[in-house]
């Protein structure tokens, strides 16, 4: 630190140095990776407790009626998955086992639940990428015009257009979307991620599209990429009801500040001000929702997902569910925990480098 003695003839600067802290930055991560690893171990004993607790038999659940009547068959399926231990020591088994980076065997499937995972999350992703970019890039637009144009009759209709979006279940808007496009129009094909004329690609990313285009697969790509259309235009259009009112609210806030009224004085032209000024000050309180709802595509949509056909982390929730297959779902919960964790660190690092005056410390 450079230090100059005032008021002294000749006087000089001088260099002290003193301990500095480690970078704030690191202290941030620090705590929140302490934070993250507190959170799963707090999702393995709620889940645990959950699954033990809500009736029903994970014997009865994945065991056929003929091998429920063998004796025999149901303490074998007890022992090799440890149900014939008490509760405390079936829990402290697969906590040694996740120190060791084991989610244990997935009762349904007989892989390992990390396998199956590595499987059904590049399928999730490559719906949540594309629909949480459109959404992000018509939520924005649309709720900038609806702010700018207040009480008009643009605002009115984005209005009534987001409260009919927000208000549509999931599972209807799938089936119209599918009996429209598919069935009366013939547009798009009705679900799974390819036609039976075609082969996975070699996996790289294990997302179709990508990885038929790296493959030089062209026509795998587009079909992946047809197959995703009806999937993607539903949950975009979910997302973005959603971003359209957070949108407004936030830029309508801004409107009201006085530099905003200080840039029109001064002559600025409209886009100058919304791209300059409007935009990047409204953005903290979007980008917060749009974490949140990316967290959400990622984590799995059990209806859209179950209704076209697509295997992803919704579908296999949803069947480990149905079979009280524990492995598979403490795997899903850390998996969704884990994807919320980061989210929401990525959201905070997003925020200093949008608003500078937002520091984290």
């Amino acid at each position: 630190m450079t230090t100059v003695h005032d008021g002294e003839p000749g006087a000089v600067a001088t260099t002290a140095s003193r301990p500095r802290g480690a970078h704030p930055l690191l202290t941030f991560l620090a705590k929140r990776v302490a934070v993250t690893a507190g959170l799963l171990l707090g999702v393995t004993v709620v889940t645990f407790g959950l699954v033990n607790v809500v009736p029903g038999d994970p014997v009865t659940a994945n065991l056929s009626d003929q091998a429920l009547n063998d004796p025999a068959a149901v303490a074998a399926f007890r022992e090799k998955w440890g149900l014939d231990q008490p509760l405390w020591a079936q829990y402290l088994h697969y906590l040694g086992n996740l120190l060791h980076g084991d989610l244990g065997h997935s009762q349904q499937t007989g892989r390992a639940v990390l396998d199956d995972l590595l499987h059904y999350v590049p399928a999730t992703l490559e719906l949540a990428l594309p629909s949480m970019v459109l959404a992000l890039l018509i939520g924005t637009g649309v709720g900038m015009l609806a702010a700018v144009r207040n009480g008009r009759l643009t605002d009115q209709l984005v209005r009534v257009g987001a409260l009919l979006g927000l208000s549509t279940p999931p599972f209807w808007l799938s089936l119209v979307v599918l009996y429209v496009f598919f069935y009366q129009l013939g547009l798009a094909p009705s679900g799974g991620r390819l036609s039976t004329d075609f082969s996975p690609p070699p996996t790289v990313t294990g997302m179709y599209t990508v990885d038929g285009a790296l493959a030089g697969q062209w026509d795998v790509a587009w079909d992946a990429a047809q197959h995703l259309s009806l999937p993607v235009l539903v949950l975009t259009s979910l997302t973005v009801a959603m971003l359209v009112r957070f949108v407004r609210s936030a830029m309508l806030e801004v409107l009201q500040q006085d530099y905003i009224r200080a840039a029109y004085a001064k002559g600025l032209p409209t886009r100058v001000v919304l791209r300059r000024h409007l935009l990047r000050a409204g953005l903290v309180p979007v980008v917060t929702v749009s974490g949140l709802a990316f967290a959400s595509l990622l984590s799995g949509t059990v209806l859209v997902e179950s209704i076209f056909g697509w295997p992803g982390v919704g579908q296999y929730a949803y069947r480990s569910a149905t079979a009280l297959d524990l492995p598979a779902i403490l795997g899903v919960s850390l998996f969704v925990a884990l994807v919320y964790t980061l989210v929401n660190l990525t959201v905070d690092l997003l925020y200093g480098l949008i608003d500078p005056r937002i520091r984290l410390s």
